[in-house]
């Protein structure tokens, strides 16, 4: 059983940055960072592979966002810098101990570990 807890949270400017947290109390093969606004489906976020840190990014997110780990710390970041009011959404880290055969991770299905979540709201 692996715990995720997120913080980091809060409100920014358009414009603005913030970063997120997510502390695990194991190790998982990939982490992931999902958000879900009102009325619509989580959607993938980020990823990165523990070991060896290879990271992958929805198109929405490239260029503004960085996920990052601290395997001595087991904690994972997300870096969110250009924030825009359609970022507004709960952040939710997950975590995934599966080995899949294929190198993405961005369905939520893929995953079997989920943090509570984290709001970042951005005001225009």
């Amino acid at each position: 059983q692996v715990q995720l807890v997120e913080s980091g949270g809060g409100l920014a400017q358009a414009g603005g940055s913030l970063r997120l947290s997510c502390g695990a109390s194991g190790r998982t093969v990939v982490m992931g960072w999902f958000r879900q606004a009102p009325g619509k489906e989580r959607e993938f976020v980020a990823a990165i592979r523990w070991s060896g840190g290879s990271a992958d990014y929805a198109d929405s997110v490239k260029g503004r966002f960085t996920i990052s780990r601290d395997n001595a710390k087991n904690t994972m970041y997300l870096q969110m810098n250009s924030l825009k009011p359609e970022d507004t959404a709960r952040y939710y880290c997950a975590g995934s101990t599966t080995h899949y055969t294929q190198n993405y991770y961005r369905l939520v299905d893929q995953y079997n570990y989920w943090g509570q979540g984290t709001q970042v709201t951005v005001s225009s």
